[in-house]
């Protein structure tokens, strides 16, 4: 069995022992959630981006689709587990692993180190032939943490699956082109890059180590780039001596080389659930044409133009990783990641996305042993990620079309801008004993006494005393996990151009269909930086709370712009 379907499995049991259904049973209730999210989910995005006393009704709606177990009340009241990561997911990072004797400030609960800033680029082509659809992707990461350190990280992903969708009319608003879509996609694939580490210069002022840090990095993605520009010149052959091209590359190289992250072998699945609505107009004949002028068959479609003004998408991803040379060689992580996220506005854009992430580390030789022999597993370390991220800005995304016949030609692109803010929290656990480690895996399998009302718990509410009905893993998260917050600005740009040509049949409202052949290309570019006061939640003091203080480790040092 592979990997990504292993923690596949262990979710699965997960849930259908917390929901008491068969298989079948769940099955069907999770594909009503999917198609619930989907349809909500643009309410929802107008719901993080309105005043709380208007968007309630829209918020709670959501909040029974993604805690489908916490009920109406908790909902309506905003007790229940929030956030999405917001597209990094390092934001808490704790720096440490079992047997970190790092305590900077004297307290063991304080992480080492937070994430201060995050360049990302992403580039992404997906291909569509008929259901079949290929993806691959690209993105760059340039990130700036407090201890002084920069990494900068590249990583290629390329997947395979099979997509379908189904459009309809809205009723109503059929002479303004009116129009919603519901997709599905299944994607399976796998990933790989390198990451790059800049700590040469170490002066004991995390300040001016960042600086010197970051001039390395960027002097080192330059390196990159004019040497994957050299790999198009005809006659290139990186296993012969350097030619001019890659001589001129290398003198862009810094004076202290990085230090190469470990190499990982990552595989990656991904189920996505996508809506639209867009508006526009049709193109018609009046069915007239040569000697038949004076009769007519009616008008006929020749073509379309649209603009998307709603959008939604509900994705599960399921990484796994597995670590081959380095500190952390023979680990393998699990990384399950559920996000909702959309846009609403023609010109100007609302945008909203909500990101909950579960990561859990094995040492990788025991836990395949402990696969063959069917024995419990013992992780070792589990980090649990929260974020939310809400903006709004500028933006447009149209769609012209042609007919013939059945057969349809699509050209759309756009582009825009949005601003938005970013909140979130982490809790992360080393496992460094059986009874903890014992905890954690109970939790993940489904087994024990964990209540229903809080499958995911929440690294805010993990500050709180402990209610006489907190299970296990909430009392564990309480007493030993280092809890932080942090809240960031970002701002996207992008872009997107695609061209489908399809096959379709209209009836009614309704057009059912695929395309023979499609290709989209987009680039997404995001700045991201740390604001506001990041706080990490201390010990437990008396009475059993954990009051959230300063997080020095993380206000210590600035981010620089790039």
């Amino acid at each position: 069995m592979k990997d990504a379907d292993k923690f596949h499995s262990w979710y699965e049991q997960r849930h259908r022992h917390r929901g008491g259904r068969s298989d079948r049973g769940q099955s069907g209730a999770e594909y009503a959630a999917m198609v619930g999210v989907v349809s909500l989910v643009v309410a929802a995005i107008v719901g993080l981006s309105v005043p709380a006393d208007e968007a309630t009704g829209l918020k709670s709606a959501v909040c029974r689709i993604l805690h489908p177990l916490s009920g109406a009340e908790a909902c309506s009241s905003g007790d229940y587990a929030g956030g999405g990561d917001g597209g990094n997911g390092d934001g808490g990072d704790g720096g440490g692993g079992p047997g970190d004797p790092f305590v900077p400030n004297g307290d063991p609960f304080e992480p080492a180190r937070c994430l201060l800033s995050q360049d990302q680029t992403k580039d992404t082509v997906v291909i569509q032939v008929a259901f079949i659809k290929i993806s691959t992707s690209e993105t760059v990461k340039l990130q700036q943490w407090s201890d002084g350190t920069v990494t900068l990280e590249r990583v290629t992903e390329t997947g395979g699956g099979v997509t379908a969708s189904i459009s309809a009319g809205i009723p109503g608003l059929k002479d303004w082109g009116g129009s919603a879509k519901l997709s599905g996609t299944f994607l399976a694939g796998s990933g790989n890059g390198g990451q790059w580490l800049f700590n040469g210069n170490k002066t004991g002022d995390p300040q001016a180590d960042l600086e010197a840090n970051l001039e390395d990095a960027q002097k080192f993605a330059a390196y990159l780039k004019a040497n994957d520009g050299c790999k198009y010149q005809s006659g290139y052959n990186p296993g012969a001596a350097m030619g001019a091209c890659a001589q001129d590359a290398a003198s862009k190289k810094p004076d202290l080389e990085p230090e190469l992250a470990p190499d990982v072998d990552i595989t990656k699945t991904s189920i996505e659930a996508s809506g639209n609505v867009s508006f526009g107009g049709k193109f018609k004949s009046n069915g007239k044409s040569g000697k038949d002028a004076g009769k007519s068959d009616g008008p006929k479609d020749l073509g379309k133009i649209s603009s998307e003004v709603l959008n939604g998408t509900m994705t599960e991803d399921v990484v796994v990783m597995r670590t081959n040379t380095g500190a952390n060689a023979g680990k393998i992580t699990f990384i399950y990641t559920f996000t909702v996220k959309g846009s609403a506005g023609l010109g100007g854009v609302a945008t909203g996305e909500k990101m909950q992430q579960v990561a859990v580390t094995y040492d990788a030789a025991a836990y395949d042993q402990e696969e063959k022999d069917g024995a419990e597993h013992h992780p070792e370390k589990l980090v649990i990620t929260t974020s939310q991220e809400a903006g709004d800005g500028t933006g447009i995304k149209v769609e012209g079309g042609a007919n013939a016949g059945p057969v349809t030609i699509d050209v759309g692109g756009g582009g825009g801008s949005t601003q938005s803010q970013i909140h979130t929290e982490s809790a992360e656990l080393i496992l460094d004993n059986d009874t903890d480690s014992t905890t954690v895996e109970d939790w993940l399998r489904g087994r024990g006494d964990a209540p229903a009302s809080n499958p995911l718990p929440s690294p805010s509410d993990a500050a709180e005393v402990p209610d006489s009905d907190a299970s296990p893993l909430e009392r564990l998260l309480h007493d030993k996990g280092k809890l932080s917050r942090l809240d960031y600005n970002a701002n996207t740009d992008w872009w997107n151009a695609s061209l489908g040509i399809g096959f379709g049949i209209s009836a009614g409202q309704f057009t059912l269909g695929f395309k023979l052949f499609g290709i989209e290309i987009t680039h997404e570019g995001k700045e991201q930086t740390i604001t506001g006061n990041p706080t990490y939640a201390t010990g437990p003091k008396s009475g059993g709370a954990r009051p959230w203080v300063e997080w020095k480790n993380c206000t210590q040092t600035k981010p620089i712009p790039t």
